[in-house]
C-alpha cells in the first residue's frame, strides 16, 4: 500500500499532510502526483471526491517551492480555473491548507462581490491564482490581469464547464496563456466536446483514470421510497423526526423549491437553510458554515449549487426531487459515506418520477430497493415502477482503505454563465468516492 511518505514530496508538503491527518493517499493521487512532479501534462478523468484537488495542488506547490521567485505583478505563477465561486474558495483553502509551511501567495477570484480587494490582490503579482471564467476574464478586459508569468494551468471540472455554458470563455482565457506551460485537465466525464478540448490543450500528457463508470460507493445505503406529490413534504418531516439523522443534504429540483423546503421544515422546527444561485455569496457561506458547524441540521440544495459542498459527516441524502440525470444521482448520493463513513441515501418518487427511477437503476445497474415502512407509502407506484422492467444487476466492490484529501464537489455560479440545460447525457458519470478532507 502506497503512503503519501513514499512520494517525492518535500517535507513541508508531508509536514501539511501529517498535521491533517493524511497517511494514505487516493487512487488519483498515487497515479498523478509523479508525472505531475516531472512536469508531465496530465488529463485526470475523475469527480469529486476522489483526492483530485491535492493529486494537482501537492505537485504544483512543489514546483513553486523548488523555482522560487517573485511574480509578476497582475500575473500568476499557476492558474487555476473552475466553474462556480465555491469550488474556486475550495481549492483556495486547499492550497492554503497544503501550502502552510510554504511563503507563496494566492487569491481566489469569482463573481458575486466586488472585485476590488480581488484586483488589489493580483497588483502584487502571484503564486497561485484560483478563478472562475467570467470574473477572471473581466479583469483581464480591464488590464488587471495578465498571463506572461504564467508556468502551469489547471482546467477543473472540464465537462461542467461545457454543460455551464463557459467553453467560449474557456478557449479565450487559454488563447491568452503562453504556449510553454504545464497543463492540466480534469473532468468527470470524457464527452466528444471535452476529449477536443484536451486535445488542443495537452501535450502528450499522462492518462489518469479512477473509479469505475457509473460505480456508486458500496458503503451507502440506498433506498426509494414511493409517495404522492402532495405528501412529499409531510414525509420529510416524519423522517427528520428520527434523531438518528443528524446531518442530512436535500436535494430540490428548483431553487424555489429549495426555499420552500427549507422554510416548511423551518414551520416545524427543523434547523434548516438552503442554498443556491440566487442566493447571495454571503447568505451562502453562512448556510454551509452553520451546516458544516452543526448549527444546522438539514441544507437544502439544488444540484448546481450542491457541487460545491464538501462537509464530512452528512449521515444522510435525501433526494426530495429524483434527478433526471442519472449522473446527478451518482454525485448527490456521493456526499454522504465520506471519509470511511457509512451513509443513508433516501430518494422521494412520486408517478411522475418513475421513468427518472429506471434511468438511475440501468446507470447504477442495480435496483434501489424499496422502503415501503413509512406512512406514506403509494404501492401503485411502486407495482408500476416494479413491473416496468429492471436493470441488470453487478455484484459490488467494496472500497479498499481510507483514502488521502480530497474535496466535494462543485454549486450554483454567480453568474459567469447560463444555467446547464436539464437534459440526459447518455454517458454515466463516475461515482463520488469517500475522501478525507
Amino acid at each position: 500500500m502506497t503512503a503519501f511518505s513514499d512520494l517525492d514530496l518535500i517535507e513541508p508538503l508531508q509536514r501539511a499532510l501529517s498535521a491533517e491527518g493524511y497517511t494514505t493517499p487516493t487512487p488519483i493521487q498515487v497515479q498523478a502526483i509523479p508525472p505531475l512532479l516531472a512536469g508531465r501534462d496530465l488529463l485526470g478523468i475523475a469527480q469529486t471526491g476522489t483526492g483530485k484537488t491535492a493529486a494537482f495542488a501537492l505537485p504544483l506547490l512543489q514546483r513553486l517551492a523548488a523555482n522560487p521567485r517573485r511574480p509578476q505583478p497582475r500575473s500568476a505563477r499557476v492558474l487555476v480555473l473552475t466553474p462556480t465561486r465555491e469550488l474556486a474558495l475550495q481549492i483556495h483553502e486547499s492550497f492554503a491548507t497544503y501550502g502552510r509551511h510554504l511563503r507563496l501567495s494566492r487569491a481566489a477570484v469569482f463573481g458575486g462581490v466586488g472585485q476590488a480587494p480581488q484586483v488589489r490582490a493580483a497588483a502584487r503579482g502571484l503564486d497561485v491564482l484560483v478563478a472562475t471564467p467570467g470574473r477572471l476574464l473581466d479583469l483581464v478586459n480591464q488590464g488587471h490581469v495578465h498571463f506572461d508569468g504564467l508556468e502551469a494551468f489547471v482546467l477543473d471540472e472540464a465537462d461542467r464547464m461545457l454543460d455551464m455554458g463557459f467553453i467560449r470563455d474557456v478557449r479565450r482565457i487559454v488563447a491568452l496563456l503562453p504556449a510553454r506551460r504545464q497543463t492540466l485537465l480534469f473532468s468527470a466525464t470524457m464527452p466528444d466536446a471535452v476529449a477536443a478540448l484536451a486535445n488542443s490543450l495537452l501535450h502528450e500528457p499522462q492518462r489518469v483514470e479512477v473509479t469505475p463508470p457509473a460505480a456508486t460507493v458500496d458503503r451507502i445505503d440506498q433506498r426509494i421510497l414511493f409517495v404522492e406529490t402532495g405528501n412529499k413534504r409531510a414525509l420529510l418531516a416524519e423522517l427528520l423526526s428520527d434523531g438518528t439523522i443528524t446531518r442530512a443534504l436535500v436535494f430540490a429540483r428548483t431553487k424555489h423549491g429549495a426555499d420552500r423546503i427549507a422554510d416548511q421544515l423551518a414551520k416545524v422546527g427543523v434547523r434548516a437553510d438552503a442554498i443556491h444561485g440566487n442566493k447571495s455569496q454571503g447568505a451562502r457561506q453562512k448556510a454551509l458554515a452553520g451546516f458544516r458547524d452543526g448549527r444546522l441540521r438539514v441544507l437544502v440544495a439544488t444540484d448546481i449549487a450542491a457541487r460545491g459542498i464538501d462537509v464530512d459527516g452528512i449521515s444522510h441524502v435525501i433526494n426530495f426531487d429524483l434527478p433526471n440525470e442519472p449522473e446527478s444521482y451518482v454525485h448527490r448520493i456521493g456526499r454522504t459515506a465520506r471519509a470511511g463513513a457509512d451513509g443513508i441515501a433516501l430518494s422521494f418518487c412520486d408517478a411522475q418520477e418513475t421513468a427518472y427511477l429506471r434511468d438511475i437503476e440501468r446507470t447504477i445497474r442495480r435496483s434501489v430497493p424499496v422502503d415501503a415502512g413509512h406512512a406514506y407509502h403509494a404501492p401503485q407506484i411502486a407495482a408500476g415502477t416494479r413491473t416496468a422492467g429492471g436493470p441488470n444487476k453487478r455484484p459490488s466492490s467494496r472500497p479498499g482503505s481510507r483514502p488521502g484529501p480530497g474535496r466535494g464537489q462543485h454549486p450554483a455560479s454567480r453568474g459567469d454563465g447560463p444555467r446547464p440545460a436539464r437534459r440526459r447525457r447518455p454517458a454515466p458519470a463516475a461515482a463520488a468516492m469517500p475522501h478525507s478532507g
